[in-house]
Order: C-alpha cells, then structure tokens, then sequence
C-alpha cells in the first residue's frame, strides 16, 4: 500500500525516534511531495546532517518525490481553514494536497493531525 510521508515521519526515522520502525517498512513503498522533499533537506542541513547523503538513502531504498502541481497548491491553499487551529504549516498541507491527489494515507509524526477534520486519511507514528 503506497503512502504519502510527511517531513516528521521521515525525520523520525533518520534520527531512530519513536515511531521510526512504523516508517521503515514503509520506505519502499512511500511518496513524498517536492515541498516536503525540500522541507526534509533544509532540516536536515540546519541540524548540520548530511542532507544530500540522508536523502539519497531514502531514494535508494524506494521513496518516490512528486512534483507540486497547481491543483495541489490550491488544495493545500483551502486546507488552511480546516487545519489552521492545529497548526499546519504550508509544508504540511502540501504533503495532505498530494494525499488527496493520490488517493492516500498520509503517514505523520505530528499526533495533532488525527483530530484533523477532512476527508484524507491520516496514521500518526506515535
């Protein structure tokens, strides 16, 4: 079952946090949208880690990057309202935009996410 990976799910597995082995079997057969590709690289590189080399892992071992497209940006744009009181940054609501494109669960460390309410399956790694 293909899943959409938010930036904290996948930072959750590089650093071996909680929930980093609900993550790892997912690898293989995760997506990541552009925004989120880019939100994990700028982390990774402000913590002083290797983004280049941390990421080129996880394209080794299967994650797949999809691009943003206009109607995901309008998506991520009205997701706003329904996820401002839990706040959801942009990169988030990216990451639930490709979600909803794709017709998929989006997988997240960020436990505020499962009292979300909108039509897109989330699971929460803690």
């Amino acid at each position: 079952m293909t899943v959409v990976l938010d930036t904290s799910a996948v930072l959750a597995w590089l650093r071996d946090e909680p929930g980093a082995n609900v993550v790892h079997p997912l690898l293989p057969v995760a997506v990541m949208s552009a925004a989120n590709w880019s939100e994990t690289w700028q982390k990774l590189h402000q913590h002083g880690a290797d983004a280049g080399r941390a990421t080129s892992r996880l394209r080794t071992l299967g994650v797949r990057v999809e691009p943003l497209t206009e109607a995901d940006a309008v998506t991520a744009a009205s997701l706003w309202t329904s996820t401002r009181a839990a706040g959801l940054s942009l990169g988030d609501r990216c990451c639930l935009a490709l979600a909803a494109r794709l017709d998929l669960t989006t997988v997240t460390a960020d436990t505020a996410w499962a009292a979300l309410d909108i039509p897109i399956p989330v699971r929460t790694i803690r």
